[in-house]
């Protein structure tokens, strides 16, 4: 093989990472996105803190959840 078309092999490969690296950065911006716009007030919070907040909703959810069923086992018919 020469030089030229090992370069050219060598280039080819560099690019098809970049790419597949893009792609999922891509796929991770889309997914902080939506993640930013299902937690309240998350759209001005950098990565870390929006974790951080994610989980304490999801705590906060959970306990409505818990608080509901057993007021739903209190008042049932």
């Amino acid at each position: 093989m020469g030089s030229k078309a090992l370069i050219s092999k060598m280039k080819c490969r560099r690019s098809s990472r970049q790419r597949r690296a893009a792609t999922r950065r891509w796929a991770v911006e889309m997914k902080m996105k939506k993640l930013q716009s299902l937690v309240p007030g998350g759209q001005c919070l950098k990565p870390d803190r929006l974790f951080l907040r994610t989980a304490d909703y999801i705590l906060h959810l959970r306990l409505q959840v818990n608080l509901l069923q057993a007021l739903s086992k209190i008042y049932k018919p």
